[in-house]
């Protein structure tokens, strides 16, 4: 670790930094000045900025942490312990396997907000935001407020009553949402953050199915509209009697992935078209169209009594199997989207390395890969392969990670 990369460093910022890299670990300051060989006051001087740490500590104090060097050192903003905005207490002895879980994705969720506001600093490229003010929804029934919420949004938005079958590229290109896929325990559903510097953030169970990760995301999505200064871990079964504002979430997420208006509409057309009998056929058809589960558009339908009620419980009574009715079908999954970040995440970093602003190894880090696979993904988004018309594969000749603006394309 070269001296001049730590004296270009601000002590207090770097110090700040680890102080906050310690905690996340659920480490005493006594945990750390062991692992170097120092007095515990000298660690409590090298967090408050006072005592410059040397390079050979901070290699020693990133390893104990699990942090990259390069996420210590640099010159990105500070943001704000998200341990402390959800209420997580750090590690303890008696601490259990889901409070441990909780407290390792807001960690993960941290850190790739804290990469994402790194790459816009590189790039000078702050996130647009087009916020609504704060919704009120104090002393309306839940479910009304979130069909009127939702119907709001949708106008705003320019979404008109029809299916939204890309949430996550509108989020982030619409509203200014940041989006993020991560692999989580399976009863974590997602999370929601706002700081003033990151603006919203969201983040899903990458390894849930494509249905429940879009319900995550229009769930988190309208926490932060109603109360978007309380951030809010989703984690599945958490709760003997569900709070009223989890319900609301639900409410606005159902409304809004299947807007009741347009919802009517579609099921009277389909109901008139197979002979004025709907059929589970035709439910699997229209949750298909709208990108929703075959649960999820059933309990919709009971609740705009448009199938009579309990009729998902008694489909499911019969042994019912959506897969393999979806295979009998000939729908093919939805598409999916894997990506842990946004494209417009992936394009900043890929324009900061071929400024020679990151290095190979920092880039990597930053897209969660290795070298060979960050490579990869320059090749794909700068030089894409698409077919030409007699059957050949050739790359495409725009870099689609290059600015428009002064450079040419």
């Amino acid at each position: 670790m070269p001296q001049h990369a730590l004296d270009d460093a601000d002590p207090r910022l770097l110090g700040h930094r680890l102080q906050e890299a310690r905690r996340a670990r659920g480490l005493t300051q006594q945990d750390a000045a062991d692992s170097i060989g120092v007095a515990r006051t000298t660690v409590t001087a090298v967090e408050k900025g006072e005592r410059r740490v040397r390079p050979n500590e901070l290699i020693r104090l990133a390893a104990l942490y699990a942090r990259p060097v390069s996420s210590l050192v640099g010159a990105r903003e500070p943001v704000a312990d998200f341990a402390a905005q959800f209420r997580i207490a750090y590690a303890s002895s008696s601490e259990s396997r889901a409070e441990t879980e909780q407290r390792e994705a807001v960690r993960e969720f941290q850190a790739l907000c804290e990469d994402y506001l790194h790459l816009e600093a590189l790039s000078g490229a702050r996130m647009p935001r087009s916020y609504p003010p704060q919704y009120d929804v104090d002393g309306i029934p839940p479910d009304d407020a979130a069909e009127d919420m939702a119907a709001a949004e949708r106008n705003r938005l320019g979404l008109g009553d029809g299916p939204v079958p890309m949430l996550r590229e509108l989020l982030e290109n619409d509203v200014g949402i940041r989006v993020f896929y991560a692999s989580l325990p399976s009863r974590i559903a997602g999370a929601f953050a706002y700081t003033d510097e990151l603006g919203g953030c969201i983040m899903v169970n990458a390894l849930h199915p494509e249905e429940r990760r879009r319900w995550s995301m229009a769930h988190e999505y309208g926490h932060f509209l109603a109360s978007r200064f309380r951030s809010r871990l989703t984690v599945l079964g958490a709760f003997e009697r569900v709070p009223a504002s989890e319900r609301f979430a639900d409410a606005f997420a159902r409304a809004l992935l299947m807007p009741t208006p347009g919802l009517r509409r579609r099921f009277h057309q389909m109901a008139q078209a197979a002979g004025g009998a709907m059929t589970v056929a035709e439910v699997c058809r229209m949750a298909h169209r709208y990108f929703v589960s075959v649960e999820a558009m059933m309990l919709r339908l009971e609740e705009l009594r448009l199938v009579p009620a309990g009729a998902w419980d008694r489909l499911q009574g019969r042994g019912f199997r959506v897969r393999e009715a979806e295979e009998q079908l000939g729908l093919p999954p939805n598409p999916r989207d894997d990506s842990p970040f946004p494209l417009r995440y992936r394009l900043l970093a890929i324009r900061a390395y071929e400024e020679g602003k990151l290095s190979e190894g920092e880039l990597a880090r930053l897209l969660r890969v290795d070298r060979v696979s960050a490579r990869r993904v320059v090749q794909e988004l700068t030089h894409p392969l698409h077919v030409l018309d007699e059957g050949s594969v050739a790359p495409l000749s725009v870099d689609l990670a290059a600015s428009i603006v002064g450079r040419g394309c």
